[in-house]
């Protein structure tokens, strides 16, 4: 019996999963869009980044302390930029792919364009969903965030984070579509560099922004299907032909 219990068990977790793509690949009706299904992580409670701490502190006119490991710094290394986790790991910009897959099991999906299918969308705020997208040559990490910006009142905001430099991020446009019910909602804009702080773009509203109505408006039995696309500037596209 306990045997029985878990095949069928398995069963039916690939019977959601195979239909959950059925209905992301419904509502673009784009038989060549890869569709990756994305599980929340709820669990993490917001912890101080490094980043954010430097941030606040320089608002408010006070430098953070100083310890002694931080004044031999080395300025090439990067933090950890998964959000939901409080990650003391830093390393060098090209292996923080490395880390993210093998550290905190982040999928990744290649194509010029894919589905994005958050699951899940009625847990409490805050909640992230988060994959990396490799397209161009290039990896981003795409972060879709519940979170309440106004007390009692979630919003959902999704940015597209290049994974190099400020410089590179602007040879990219990143676009994201919410398509439903004869209804269609688009943000197109510059990636920003993973070099930046994700909790900075959000608060600094440069993203996708939606309240929990118009995500309803959009969402189908708890999911929400976000398309994604992305492309080389048009700047970078006549240099690349000069």
């Amino acid at each position: 019996m306990l045997f029985f219990t878990q095949c069928f068990g398995a069963v039916l977790d690939l019977i959601h999963l195979r239909f959950q793509h059925y209905k992301a690949k419904r509502v673009f009706s784009a038989a060549g869009q890869l569709v990756c299904v994305v599980n929340p992580t709820h669990s993490l409670k917001y912890a101080p980044t490094r980043c954010a701490a430097v941030q606040a502190s320089t608002e408010q006119g006070v430098l953070p302390p100083c310890h002694h490991h931080e004044v031999v710094h080395d300025p090439q290394l990067v933090p950890c930029t998964c959000p939901l986790f409080s990650c003391p790991w830093e390393g060098h910009l090209e292996v923080v792919v490395s880390h993210l897959r093998q550290t905190h099991r982040i999928n990744i999906l290649q194509g010029a364009e894919i589905v994005f299918l958050a699951t899940d969308m009625h847990l409490p705020a805050p909640t992230d969903w988060i994959i990396m997208h490799s397209c161009l040559g290039h990896q981003f990490l795409l972060v879709l965030r519940k979170q309440e910006k106004y007390e009692g009142h979630p919003q959902f905001f999704a940015t597209m984070m290049l994974i190099g430099t400020p410089t590179q991020a602007d040879n990219f446009t990143y676009r994201l579509e919410l398509n439903r019910n004869q209804r269609r909602l688009k943000w197109e804009a510059t990636p920003r560099s993973i070099l930046e702080c994700v909790d900075s773009v959000i608060s600094d509203g440069d993203c996708l922004v939606l309240n929990t109505s118009l995500a309803q408006l959009f969402s189908d039995n708890g999911s929400l299907a976000i398309g994604i696309a992305i492309t080389t500037s048009k700047v970078h596209s006549s240099e690349a032909e000069m």
